[in-house]
């Protein structure tokens, strides 16, 4: 048991490091934006959700490259590794080039559905369409870090955001209050400076896999029509569930500005603080994909299995260790984000809510990413809709705006489902019907 903690920590370690990188640029840029009040605060939080919806269909490249990548090199195919990622480029070009530009045109319309709030249209527009041209090359960035993820360098996707990361710091505190002689640009200034920063990513990304991923096929093999349809097979149900899974946080920030501005002010804040947990959660998973893929390579069907519940009770581990602080000092922790006394106080007692359950959904993040990298991206797609869209938004949009509970009885809605969810994929795994899926 000790190497596979080991294995589990050399995966797992450069991955988190590249998460915690991820959460102090939400937490800084948060910090940031909500110095210029609640309606910046909301437009920021509102628009990153909006972008995350914009770009999830393509953001699935990711699972495919990883799993067909993990899988090759449990086989021994060392020299067709890189091929995956050849493919995934080729799709988010083809995809992401005209979904800009169609998106972009018509951001200003749809805006207004999502928050009727003047400021908060006024300063959220500017944000997503600045941000909207940069969809190709987050794109790009995933389906790098699938490849890394799979074939054990991860290092390479943790040094590079934290690059990525420092520079979008940076940039924010010269935009957003055009310090060093730069034009105050507010809300615009921290769209501007994420967009910047991600392009640097992708050239970070193509120096690196020049240098490590040349001799495995990148930019020298092209993907035959097996690999490109594994990829297809494996990436859209991916990209349609994280697009379900971003709509329907924008459906939730929508639900919660029926309550208040306020209240969508504090779910901003509570969200980037809960990603502090969840983040690290997701790294675990990503470390599961890999390893069960590469078993699955080697047709190690009980090894495969093992490895997700085994990463499982790690991240468990890890998340309920993080998720302490939530559920003990929240006032203090809510107030570096939140300059107004009356929000602080609406997000406490959810951010206490978070803090008792976040070890819990441990148990589906890692396993979620388990099935991906078995290939079960199909089963993750119906899982995740059901349990969202059917019991969860339904149910939130009751007790929070209708039932009069607000957005302590919203936050509550999502604690129930997140933990269903967990239940089901844990169940899944253990049934192994995923086992026999051909990548």
């Amino acid at each position: 048991m000790e190497s596979r903690v080991k294995r589990i920590l050399g995966l797992s370690l450069p991955i988190i490091g590249a998460m915690i990188s991820q959460n102090v640029l939400n937490l800084v840029d948060t910090a940031m934006v909500g110095q210029l009040g609640d309606a910046a605060l909301a437009a920021v939080g509102l628009g990153g959700f909006a972008m995350f919806m914009c770009q999830a269909i393509i953001l699935g490249i990711s699972t495919g490259v990883q799993a067909i990548a993990a899988r090759r090199k449990g086989e021994g195919r060392e020299d067709e590794m890189a091929t995956p990622l050849n493919g995934g480029i080729m799709l988010v070009v083809l995809a992401g080039i005209p979904l800009s530009t169609v998106l972009y045109f018509i951001v200003e319309s749809l805006y207004p559905y999502l928050n009727s709030d003047p400021d908060v249209i006024a300063q959220g527009v500017p944000y997503i369409q600045i941000r909207i041209w940069v969809i190709v090359f987050v794109g790009t960035n995933y389906a790098f870090r699938g490849y890394w993820n799979g074939v054990d360098l991860s290092r390479l996707y943790m040094s590079t955001l934290i690059i990525m990361h420092s520079t979008n710091i940076f940039l924010n505190y010269v935009l957003i209050f055009g310090n060093f002689g730069a034009p105050e640009l507010g809300v615009v200034g921290a769209g501007l400076a994420t967009a910047i920063s991600t392009a640097l990513g992708t050239l970070c990304y193509f120096v690196l896999g020049w240098r490590y991923a040349r001799e495995n096929g990148f930019l020298k093999r092209k993907p035959d029509s097996q690999t490109f349809r594994s990829l297809v097979r494996l990436s859209v149900p991916n990209g349609l569930q994280q697009l379900a899974f971003a709509a329907g946080f924008v459906a939730t920030f929508w639900i919660i500005g029926l309550v208040g501005k306020a209240e969508v002010a504090a779910a901003t804040v509570l969200l980037n603080v809960t990603l502090v947990c969840i983040l690290p959660g997701i790294a675990f998973g990503i470390s599961a994909a890999t390893l069960v893929g590469q078993a699955l390579g080697r047709k190690d069907l009980p090894d495969a299995k093992q490895w997700g519940w085994d990463v499982t009770k790690i991240g468990c581990m890890v998340l309920f260790i993080l998720g302490l602080p939530m559920w003990i000092a929240p006032k203090q922790i809510l107030s570096v984000f939140i300059i107004n006394p009356q929000t602080v106080e609406l997000a406490r007692i959810p951010m206490i809510l978070v803090g008792a359950t976040i070890g819990f959904e441990a148990i589906g993040l890692v396993l979620m990413n388990a099935l991906l990298g078995a290939g079960a991206s199909r089963t993750v797609m119906i899982v995740s809709f059901i349990a969202q869209w059917v019991l969860f938004l339904p149910l939130a949009y009751y007790i929070g705006p209708v039932a009069g509970f607000g957005l302590l009885g919203i936050w509550a809605c999502q604690a129930g489902y997140r933990g269903l969810q967990s239940v089901v994929f844990a169940i899944v795994w253990h049934r192994g019907t995923w086992q026999n899926i051909k990548v």
